[in-house]
């Protein structure tokens, strides 16, 4: 377990660095994320962000790109813009969920 450094602030992570505690999540938690993954979060990126904490909570698990895809109305092709290279576990991270099941 590590940890990340947040506005002096120590948040717990797993080895590939998704929050053990998806409380300690925090807007400034996501960009400091973010920032290590070179992406700059845009109001686009925020409603998926938004969206998949919300899924979270309601489900109690990560949803799959299908499922960001189908019930948020952004597509695959999109997503993979915004969240290059692994948009299913770079959105997860970033929104401070678990690795999604069926994520390497």
């Amino acid at each position: 377990m590590s940890t990340l450094e947040v506005g002096g602030t120590a948040v717990a992570v797993t080895e590939e660095g998704f929050l053990t505690d998806h409380t300690q999540w925090t807007r400034e938690v996501a960009e400091t994320i973010a920032a290590e993954e070179g992406i700059s979060l845009t109001d686009r990126h925020w409603e998926v962000i938004e969206f998949v904490r919300k899924f979270y909570e309601e489900n109690g698990e990560s949803p799959t790109l299908r499922k960001i895809s189908k019930q948020a109305g952004v597509e695959t092709k999109e997503l993979y813009q915004l969240f290059p290279q692994g948009p299913g576990k770079k959105v997860a991270r970033i929104s401070g969920t678990p690795k999604p099941e069926g994520c390497v």
